[in-house]
C-alpha cells in the first residue's frame, strides 16, 4: 500500500473512532429512578467506553411536556406509562413503549418510627406537615392523593400537605425537616442515602392505581445506536437485578 493510501486509511480510522467515541445520549428519567438509574448507567458506561450518557431527573409530567416542545432528550423514562404512550400516539416517539417496572409508595421519615405507622396516623395533630409530590404532574403524587382519598383521610390531611416538584424533592423536604413525614417512592426509601436515616412502611397498593412505569426512545433519537443499546441494556440481567434491589417489580414478575 502506498504511503498516501496508508495515510488515508489511518485518517479514516481516526475519524470513525472519534465519531464513535463522541456518541452521547441524554435520558430524562422520573426522579424515583435516581439511585437505580445511576447504577445502571454506571454499568452501561463500562460496557461502552468513550460514549457519554447524561441523565436528568425530574417530574414525569414536565418531561413529557418538554419532549413535546423539542427538549433534547433521547430516552424518556416515566413513572406513569400513560405519558410515553401519549407521546407515541402523537408522533413524538421513535418506537414502541417499553414497560419497565411497577413502583410502590411508602411512608418515610427520619424523625419518626415510620415503619410502625399507617396512613391513618397522618391525621395525628402531632404530625404537622406531610410531604407528597405534586399530583398535577408527578405520578407518585397522584397515587399518594388517590391513597389518601380512598382511605378517607384527604380532608383531614390536606391542610398539612407540602408539595415537592417531584418525588426526590418530596423526600428532600422530609430529610431537611421541612416536613415531618412523606409519602415517597419505595425505590428512594431503599437507597443507602435515605435508608440510613429512617425506616419506611409500605402503603397498600389496593388504595391506588398501579404505578406502571414505561419508557420510549424519543423521535429525535430515531436511529441513534447508543439510545437503542441503552434500551436493550434495560432488559439485561444486571439492570434488572439493580431495579429489583430498589424495590421495583419488573414485567413478568408481577404477583
Amino acid at each position: 500500500m502506498k504511503p498516501a493510501q496508508l495515510l488515508l486509511t489511518f485518517l479514516l480510522f481516526v475519524a470513525a473512532h472519534t465519531a464513535y467515541a463522541g456518541e452521547h445520549i441524554t435520558i430524562a428519567a422520573a426522579a424515583d429512578l435516581k439511585f437505580a438509574m445511576d447504577e445502571i448507567v454506571g454499568l452501561f458506561d463500562k460496557a461502552h467506553p468513550g460514549d457519554q450518557v447524561i441523565t436528568i431527573y425530574g417530574s414525569s409530567g414536565k418531561f413529557q411536556t418538554q419532549t413535546r416542545q423539542g427538549a433534547p432528550y433521547d430516552l424518556y423514562f416515566s413513572a406513569d406509562i400513560a405519558y410515553p404512550v401519549a407521546l407515541k400516539a402523537d408522533g413524538f416517539a421513535a418506537g414502541e413503549v417499553h414497560p419497565y417496572a411497577l413502583g410502590r409508595i411508602v411512608l418515610w421519615s427520619p424523625s419518626r418510627q415510620a415503619n410502625t405507622l399507617s396512613l391513618s396516623d397522618l391525621a395525628d395533630p402531632a404530625i404537622r406537615r406531610i410531604a407528597i409530590a405534586n399530583p398535577k404532574h408527578a405520578p407518585y403524587g397522584m397515587r399518594a392523593e388517590e391513597a389518601l382519598k380512598k382511605a378517607g383521610l384527604w380532608d383531614k390531611v390536606e391542610p398539612k400537605l407540602v408539595y415537592g416538584e417531584n418525588i426526590a424533592q418530596t423526600a428532600q423536604f422530609v430529610q431537611t425537616g421541612n416536613a415531618d413525614i412523606g409519602i415517597i417512592a419505595l425505590s428512594l426509601a431503599k437507597s443507602s442515602e435515605l435508608s440510613r436515616l429512617g425506616g419506611y412502611a409500605l402503603i397498600p397498593d389496593s388504595l391506588h392505581q398501579p404505578l406502571e412505569q414505561g419508557f420510549v426512545i424519543t423521535r429525535r433519537a430515531a436511529g441513534n445506536p447508543l439510545a437503542l443499546a441503552f434500551s436493550r441494556f434495560m432488559a439485561s440481567t444486571d439492570a434488572r437485578a439493580i431495579m429489583i434491589r430498589y424495590g421495583f417489580t419488573l414485567p413478568g414478575e408481577e404477583k
